[in-house]
């Protein structure tokens, strides 16, 4: 049986959004190891066709030089004597590519920002993007539209017994990881307050959701009837909480490509970054995507943002619109049908008065 080994350590995202290139090598018979951080394991250990060896990626980048080489040391002995027939390195920085030193396979792959062929090229959704680099395709056979592999495994509900009222999730936090904070990717806070109230007199049940560096956006919900899920659940079991919830509101965040892999329908708000590439490309996913006219949008190029004040292009996206299309979410499921993903964007309007989304219902 060939054997593929993939080193994509984190973040979140980008695990999630890598595992349909993984299941397609699979699919063509590779047995698949993968080289992860210790926080994105257990996602990867849901799936049993995955082989997971766990790093601590805070101690290999972040804790020193001799911290970080027992790391590595630790790593190469695990690795040693395994023969693989691809080796993926799915990272442009040429530090992850020492860990697979020991490494020796026909093919070896690595991001680059030089050679097309190894590129994440702009304007295309990341999860092909890794499929066509990990299964060698040329540009006119990338794989298009690849959707999420939803969760065979067991992910445990925490959630109290869901009752008559629509059930609607709030990411208000992440975009955060040990590496920085990606501040201008949220929805401002105080538009998740505005859509909470709107959704509870609207009879919906909202819960919040989040880890635990996301305990700081709790304060801001205390005078509302919300059940508070906030750093209290491992990734695991915000999966299986995703599967018990109608509607996930959040920005581009981990949470969003968690909800992606479960049955919950997605509502996400994009500024800096493209939803084109980000989306999860199945059905029920709608993007909203800030600052139509702007000519900085999208500012992200995969490294960093340009320099911003004001975060206008995610601003732009208001508590109405995000409810408008929850509710068009609530009535598809009613009706049994499933919608498929889509961006939309609104019209260009100076922040902060009201936008429309075009072809939105009046």
């Amino acid at each position: 049986m060939p054997r593929l080994l993939i080193v994509k350590l984190g973040a979140i995202g980008d695990v999630v959004m890598a595992i349909p290139g993984a299941y397609a090598m699979h699919r063509e018979g590779y047995a698949v190891d993968w080289v992860c951080n210790t926080v994105v394991a257990p996602i990867l250990q849901l799936y049993p066709w995955i082989h997971v060896i766990p790093v601590d990626e805070k101690a290999l980048l972040h804790s020193g030089k001799t911290k970080g080489l027992r790391v590595m040391m630790t790593v190469w002995r695990l690795l040693a004597g395994r023969k693989y027939d691809v080796c993926a390195t799915l990272y442009y920085d040429a530090r992850y590519k020492l860990l697979t030193l020991p490494v020796r396979a026909p093919r070896k792959v690595m991001l680059s920002r030089t050679e097309r062929a190894t590129q994440l090229l702009p304007g295309r959704h990341h999860t092909d993007e890794y499929a066509r680099i990990l299964l060698g395709r040329k540009d006119g056979e990338t794989p298009s539209q690849l959707a999420p592999i939803v969760v065979s495994g067991p992910a445990q509900n925490v959630l109290p017994p869901k009752g008559d009222k629509p059930r609607i999730a709030l990411v208000p936090g992440g975009a955060r990881n040990m590496m920085r904070d990606d501040a201008l990717r949220r929805w401002p806070l105080e538009s998740y307050v505005e859509l909470a109230k709107l959704l509870l007199a609207k009879g919906c049940e909202v819960v919040l959701c989040g880890g635990m560096d996301d305990r700081w956006v709790s304060d801001a919900f205390t005078s509302l009837e919300v059940t508070n899920c906030i750093a209290t659940m491992s990734l695991v079991q915000q999966i299986g909480a995703f599967n018990e919830i109608d509607v996930t509101v959040t920005h581009d965040t981990g949470p969003l490509h968690l909800a992606g892999i479960t049955s919950t329908a997605v509502v996400a708000i994009f500024g800096p970054t493209d939803p084109r590439g980000r989306l999860p490309q199945r059905t029920n996913c709608v993007a909203l995507w800030g600052g139509e006219g702007f000519a900085c949008r999208p500012c992200y190029d995969g490294r960093d943002y340009a320099p911003c004040e004001h975060n206008g292009c995610v601003r732009q996206i208001t508590p109405a619109m995000a409810l408008g299309e929850v509710e068009a979410l609530l009535v598809a499921r009613r009706e049994g049908r499933e919608l498929l993903p889509r961006v939309r964007t609104p019209k260009h309007t100076p922040v902060p008065a009201l936008v429309q989304l075009e072809g939105a219902r009046p």
